[in-house]
């Protein structure tokens, strides 16, 4: 039984006409009949007798219609106190730049669409010093690319980056590297040793026993990109890192770097549960969904889901 049948069931009585019903509730004749009949069939009796005039309810209808109404007038009310105690509050949640670029403005389109009266503070920073700020109670969520820093933290493993080749356009048209060793003395620029994703690179150069050509390091994500794309030096970066760039004006090229190991991985990281708002338990959840939306939409590309791992 549903209320959409108790509905179109007390109207169609309060109007004597299934059309008029229709009518007024904006929906399809056929629908408000197909409805009532369902209701019928679930009650296993008849609740409205045709006559020349229009329709009038059985004794059965009667009896129910009642019901239906006090169900309905709960029903509203309990929509009505859950519309005005709708959460509110601030929710400060930490972001790297590339994830930023990727995430940011289709989660706050989400959160105003379904937490109006939630407040986002978006702070942008390195992994590290986010993980800082989460520790001094600075921030409610961010998403970092490591828990060592963890104190009493939820941390969920929400999803793996693979790292892409960039270079600038300028380079040419031959076939860009797929894997390290094929990138070989090719100059690249790099994020300092402070970046979670600098570790990763270092980690995966170290287990081949082969040293970068790093001509520069830059922890300015715009600042690297900008020389990428001047063709000062090539980088490796997630596909995220291309986010802010449409289709890249044409200054960019990338490759997906195949080699295992090189994936960077992103943990959706809050304070604990005991200690988390419900407007972020909230923004939490809002955030894992549209990071699978935008994973599945194509718009985050060079990723796998993560699994819930909570600790």
């Amino acid at each position: 039984m549903e209320l959409r049948q108790l509905r179109y069931l007390v109207r169609t009585i309060e109007l004597g006409s299934i059309s008029q019903a229709a009518l007024d509730l904006g929906v399809a004749q056929s629908a408000v009949s197909l409805q009532i009949q369902r209701l019928e069939g679930e009650l296993a009796t008849r609740l409205l007798q045709r006559t020349p005039s229009g329709v009038v309810p059985t004794d059965a209808g009667l009896a129910f219609l009642a019901h239906a109404q006090l169900a309905l007038r709960h029903a509203d009310e309990a929509m009505l106190a859950a519309r005005q105690s709708r959460l509110s509050g601030v929710v400060s949640l930490g972001l790297a730049a590339t994830t930023a670029g990727v995430l940011g403005v289709p989660l706050l389109q989400a959160m105003q669409k379904q937490y109006p009266d939630i407040r986002i503070h978006l702070v942008e920073g390195m992994s590290g010093h986010l993980g800082q700020m989460l520790n001094a109670r600075e921030l409610d969520l961010a998403i970092l690319f490591g828990a060592e820093q963890a104190r009493r933290w939820s941390v969920q493993h929400l999803l793996d980056e693979q790292l892409f080749f960039v270079c600038g356009a300028e380079a040419g048209q031959d076939e860009l590297p797929t894997t390290l060793v094929a990138i070989g003395d090719r100059p690249l620029v790099l994020p300092t040793h402070r970046h979670g994703l600098r570790r990763v690179i270092d980690t995966a150069f170290a287990a081949l026993n082969r040293q970068p050509n790093i001509v520069a390091e830059v922890d300015s994500l715009t600042v690297l990109m900008d020389m990428v794309a001047a063709g000062m030096a090539a980088s490796l970066q997630p596909w995220s890192a291309l986010a802010r760039l449409p289709a890249a004006g044409g200054r960019l090229r990338w490759s997906e770097i195949a080699d295992a190991g090189t994936a960077r991985r992103n943990l959706l990281c809050s304070l604990s549960d005991d200690e988390l708002s419900p407007a972020a338990r909230a923004t939490r959840g809002v955030l894992r969904q549209v990071v699978g939306q935008l994973v599945e939409d194509g718009r985050w590309q060079g990723v796998t889901k993560g699994y819930l791992e909570s600790r």
